[in-house]
């Protein structure tokens, strides 16, 4: 007998109604029987989305699939036998049967929804209103190489400054060994420590800042280039994108729910909701 989370969520419930309203020859792909009622590949479907965090990890195939229909096949013979010992007929039951069948039919409407709005050309729109939304901001592509004292840093200056090859230098003689060639990509000055952003920001691309003592330790910096922060390309941000339009068209719907409706809260309640 397996163990299972004790909740009975919208699938599993309505998974009963199904069973109980749905001729079974409407339903394809029976996989067991429990007592004569069919099982079949949708209830796993919905037993599995049910389940969801409660399937051990690591499970999976036919692993899987055993476990969720030893779930469903328990799920039905309780069921079977609490509806013997009539609880189905209990206000408690009915009140949370209700309860489940508006959550599920809720749930379908905002599928519906989400089918509906999530467009290519509504995705295009939202990800080109935020492109142009963004507030400019700079970047910069910076090298440096670390060294341990103020001596240190402006040997290294001079010997830059000589001409002898910034990138090989980095190699030869920073302690930041996670830059190759002291190269730092680009970044925000947020990015940095202070002093470290501040002295890259006064530079144009092709100097050498003087060596700056930041809490890492001395630093002899040189900028490589700088420019407007690029927005990031569609397919980098597509599943933000898409849950925004999804979230946005499904919030729509229930606030214009909400404006037509009629309703009213007792002062207990919205006592108690504050």
């Amino acid at each position: 007998m397996r163990l299972y989370l004790p909740v009975f969520r919208v699938a599993a419930l309505w998974t009963i109604l199904l069973s109980c309203v749905a001729p079974s020859s409407a339903l394809a792909g029976v996989i067991a029987r429990v007592e004569g009622v069919e099982i079949t590949e949708q209830d796993l479907q919905l037993a599995e989305e049910d389940l969801s965090g409660a399937i051990p990890q690591g499970l999976a195939g036919d692993q899987k699939t055993a476990f969720v229909l030893d779930y469903l096949i328990d799920m039905r013979l309780a069921a079977r036998k609490a509806e013997a010992d009539h609880f189905a007929e209990s206000t408690e039951f009915k009140r949370k049967l209700a309860f489940l069948r508006d959550k599920a039919l809720m749930e379908s409407l905002l599928s519906k929804v989400a089918r509906e709005s999530l467009t290519e050309a509504e995705t295009k729109k939202v990800y080109e209103t935020a492109a142009r939304a963004q507030t400019p901001e700079i970047e910069f592509r910076a090298r440096h190489i670390l060294v341990e004292t103020e001596a240190q840093a402006r040997a290294v200056w001079r010997r830059v400054l000589t001409g002898e090859d910034f990138a090989k230098l980095a190699d030869e003689l920073s302690r930041d060994p996670g830059s190759k060639g002291g190269d730092l990509g680009w970044f925000i000055k947020e990015r940095m420590v202070p002093e470290f952003a501040e002295a890259a920001a006064k530079l144009q691309p092709g100097q050498t800042s003087e060596p700056i003592r930041t809490q890492f330790g001395w630093h002899v910096i040189r900028l490589e280039a700088k420019r407007e922060k690029p927005f990031p390309p569609l397919e980098e941000v597509r599943e933000q994108i898409e849950r925004y339009v999804v979230q946005k068209a499904q919030t729509d719907v229930i606030m214009a729910l909400r404006a037509k409706a009629r309703i009213e809260r007792e002062a207990s309640s919205s006592s108690s909701a504050r």
